[in-house]
């Protein structure tokens, strides 16, 4: 494997971990707010290791497309670029594709939008 995928997938994980860390956290911060607070105000609500993984899944379905569609679209424009330096009447058949590919960005948003809905 590449060192930069190496790279890139130890910051995600890490960027993981300290989400679950924060999300831990959160708790017994909430309970030492909610015994200072007024009894008029309803106290914090819990958050589980549910919710927690369900952010998490939301941030790596959005990174991966993310990631796929920024290489799909690197490998693809440049090669559109080529063609069309060759043959210029290419440019109105090349640069679809550059749309479809970043198209999946826009996908993996809707499937972490859907995560986090459900």
């Amino acid at each position: 494997m590449s060192r930069k995928f190496l790279l890139v997938l130890s910051m995600m994980m890490a960027v993981c971990v300290a989400g679950i860390f924060a999300q831990t956290a959160e708790p017994a911060q909430a309970e030492a707010a909610a015994e200072q607070t007024v009894e008029t105000q309803a106290p914090a609500e819990k958050s589980d290791i549910g919710s927690s993984i369900k952010y998490i899944a939301a941030a790596v379905a959005v990174g991966i497309a993310c990631i796929g569609g920024g290489a799909a679209v690197g490998k693809i424009g440049a090669a559109a670029m080529g063609a069309m330096s060759e043959n210029a009447e290419l440019s109105g058949k090349a640069l679809p594709f550059v749309g479809l590919a970043e198209g999946i960005c826009l996908w993996g948003f809707l499937v972490a939008l859907f995560i986090i809905i459900m």
